[in-house]
């Protein structure tokens, strides 16, 4: 049973986040990046860049390039170090007759773990792997449902729980 996002109150003054989202199934990725840039933005944070790259099998470099470049050993070589509080990627991928899309949907599952462990930096995992269309609609169209604003809760969240670690 798909349970409702829950309102929940967060304060990120100052903090800027990256979301990188896929073209691909763009009406329900859409959704996801509105609903998450309006809670972010909600909670105060200073910047939201939005990265769009063709299908969730490129938002991982993408990832990486942002994560790289936020970390904190990039923090401490140079003043000029794009630092993001949170990495958010968001795609949807449908199901078809093959198993093409489960293949893709492990690759990035396994590259997003990989790049956020690596470079210290949370790196949010919105990348839907979905039966259908109708699934789709629910999670990503559903205002109390969308996963983009679950995603920038998330975002918030470990943003929060990473500043108390320094």
């Amino acid at each position: 049973m798909l349970k409702p996002i829950k309102a929940k109150t967060f304060q990120a003054s100052g903090a800027r986040f990256a979301i990188v989202a896929s073209r691909y199934n763009e009406r329900y990725v859409d959704a996801m990046v509105k609903a998450a840039t309006e809670e972010l933005e909600r909670a105060g944070a200073t910047e939201v860049q939005v990265v769009r790259v063709p299908g969730a099998y490129e938002i991982p470099i993408v990832a990486a390039r942002l994560a790289r470049e936020s970390s904190v050993h990039a923090a401490r070589i140079t003043r000029h170090a794009a630092r993001r509080a949170a990495i958010i990627c968001l795609g949807v991928i449908l199901r078809g007759e093959t198993v093409h899309a489960a293949h893709i949907g492990e690759a990035v599952s396994r590259a997003l773990m990989e790049i956020q462990v690596a470079h210290e930096v949370p790196v949010i995992h919105e990348v839907l792997l979905l039966e259908n269309e109708e699934q789709a609609r629910a999670r990503c169209l559903d205002p109390k449902h969308n996963r983009g604003r679950e995603a920038a809760q998330t975002a918030l969240t470990m943003a929060q729980v990473m500043a108390g670690l320094r």
